[in-house]
């Protein structure tokens, strides 16, 4: 794979021994993650990667989602706001201004 265009960055409240618990994955983080790669898929954006990350530290404002190479973090992002995310940032360059953090 090239350098992506996009990177996107998910907390799934991975802890260093692989178990996942805490606020973000209570509040449907894995299911985040799984929609950004059906919906990445789902429009052939094969220049966009996916990654889940540990705790990022700001747990009152998760689920948490960073855009990268903007460097933009997304909070309270719920599994109905991904398909927003991809069109509305990824797609036409707009900024969710709603759910920046």
């Amino acid at each position: 794979m090239n350098q992506p265009k996009y990177h996107i960055f998910v907390c799934s409240s991975s802890r260093i021994n692989g178990q996942q618990r805490g606020f973000c994955v209570n509040k449907d983080s894995v299911e985040i993650i799984q929609n950004f790669m059906m919906e990445v898929q789902d429009r052939g954006m094969t220049d966009t990667m996916i990654t889940n990350t540990g705790c990022l530290g700001i747990c009152d404002k998760g689920p948490i989602v960073i855009v990268y190479p903007e460097g933009v973090w997304y909070g309270n992002v719920s599994p109905d706001d991904v398909e927003e995310i991809v069109e509305s940032h990824l797609e036409n360059g707009e900024v969710v201004e709603r759910l920046e953090i």
